[in-house]
């Protein structure tokens, strides 16, 4: 649930006092207009880490402690939306007590601390952003979950464990941000034992995405400068990456899209609405907003560049939206994958002479 109560402003401060130099920097890496992709390929791991700095206190104050979407049934809330997103997969998984579980990318700990508890197995969080990790240390002392839920500071291209440790691992919206998909879950695979499963919900193009269409290629771009991405992969591209890496993959499927016609679409709190909940995501009240934090900005309440960090939020959230709505983008393209149990390279003993 939300950490924060509503009346409380964010103040980006992960990035310290110096928020408008962050903000300068992440916004270099999303200049580069010739290439696709270009230099946020190159620099991902600091335009990431430059990315949460600035947006993690937005996150909670507004989203809560899973940073992540779901799809919502008629009558559920959000959060219990959330929720379920992540029992389920965890029941996919097979997950339970006993077991040792990777979380690639945890954020702040929402997903890690549910799962746990729902399952009884013990998640272990993985993140390269340090304020991050204090925040969910701090989320997870709180709930006095520190005997099931514990974090590592470390990038999940090069994670710090030795092979064959996790009995399964998931990511959840998380490896959207790294710049190869086989290296990832090549790493991944690593460190997975044998037989292990690994379950995903990546950030995907759908076969509805036009790469010939100006207007689909704005709203790619849109969330790619607004999101801290170097790329969007297509669902295909997501399953080839991880048949490349070695994992064979048992099971695909899109899960934001509707199951009924009465469900409420996974974008449906970004939509620019005149609601107490989506008046900021209309321009009016996006710009009442700006005014606002700016406004704070001079009095010293705020640090120079918070409203910045809103501007480039706003714009992430519509064109998310509009990727939802025109069906050309899903944040929840759900994968599980298997790692043979005879995977060649893995360090165990031979039972050949």
């Amino acid at each position: 649930q939300r950490d924060a109560p509503i009346y409380r402003i964010p103040k980006a401060a992960g990035a310290g006092s110096d928020v408008k130099s962050s903000v300068d920097k992440y916004v270099k890496y999303h200049n580069e207009k010739e290439t696709e992709g270009g230099s946020r390929t190159e620099g991902y791991a600091e335009m990431i880490n430059q990315y949460y700095d600035l947006v993690t206190d937005f996150y909670e104050w507004g989203w809560g402690q899973s940073f992540h979407f779901g799809n919502r049934y008629k009558g559920e809330n959000f959060y219990s939306s959330i929720a379920r997103s992540e029992h389920w997969l965890s029941s996919q998984m097979g997950l339970k007590k006993g077991m040792k579980v990777l979380d690639v990318g945890c954020g702040v700990g929402g997903p890690a601390r549910e799962i746990a508890r729902f399952s009884g197995c013990h998640v272990t969080g993985i993140n390269n952003n340090a304020y991050q990790i204090t925040r969910a240390e701090k989320h997870t002392k709180a709930a006095m979950l520190q005997d099931q839920v514990d974090f590592v500071k470390g990038n999940f291209m090069e994670i710090p464990f030795p092979d064959n440790h996790f009995d399964a691992i998931y990511q959840i919206e998380a490896t959207a941000h790294a710049p190869d998909k086989v290296a990832c879950y090549s790493e991944i695979l690593r460190v997975l034992k044998p037989g292990g499963v690994f379950g995903s919900y990546e950030w995907c193009l759908t076969k509805k995405y036009n790469p010939d269409s100006e207007e689909h290629r704005k709203i790619k771009r849109g969330i790619e400068e607004g999101d801290g991405l170097p790329d969007i992969a297509t669902t295909e591209e997501v399953v080839e990456a991880l048949i490349a890496s070695g994992f064979q993959v048992v099971a695909e499927e899109d899960r934001c899209l509707k199951l009924s016609p009465c469900d409420i679409p996974w974008y449906e709190p970004l939509e620019s609405r005149f609601s107490l909940k989506n008046i900021h995501h209309t321009e009016w009240g996006h710009k009442i907003a700006s005014t606002f934090l700016r406004s704070l900005e001079r009095v010293k309440i705020l640090n120079e560049g918070t409203a910045e960090v809103q501007e480039f939020l706003h714009a992430a959230a519509v064109n998310l939206a509009l990727g939802g709505q025109k069906e050309i983008f899903t944040p929840a393209f759900f994968t599980l994958a298997v790692k043979d149990q005879e995977k060649k390279g893995d360090n165990e003993e031979s039972t050949e002479d």
